[in-house]
């Protein structure tokens, strides 16, 4: 049975797992992603990512200070910050900037 270019390129993806330490933040209101991170950490883990692109940047910002000064005054934080590369439905090569906020027990 021969498999497909699309099933091929779907199995090469990483599969995202529901016990990841990462907060991806988009739209939503800040204290959804609060809510998300505090979880995480009342789960066990010792460290908690929040990654965002584009326009959330400011918002996971926000995330990462108000879990650090309201809730978890002991993290410790390091900051990454990237450029991604994506192309869009016209083909169009677009470079956005990304940022890796981890929260540390």
């Amino acid at each position: 049975m021969a498999i497909s270019t699309e099933e091929q390129k779907q199995a090469a993806r990483p599969v995202a797992k529901a016990d990841d330490n990462v907060v991806f933040v988009g739209k939503k209101p800040t204290m959804s992603y609060v809510l998300a991170a505090i979880t995480q950490f009342n789960n066990g883990m010792k460290e908690v990512k929040i990654r965002a692109r584009g326009r959330s940047i400011s918002r996971a910002v926000d995330v990462a200070e108000v879990v650090k000064n309201k809730f978890l005054s002991n993290l410790k934080k390091e900051i990454e910050t990237a450029t991604e590369e994506i192309t869009d439905e016209r083909k169009n090569k677009l470079n956005v900037s990304t940022i890796t906020i981890s929260l540390k027990m």
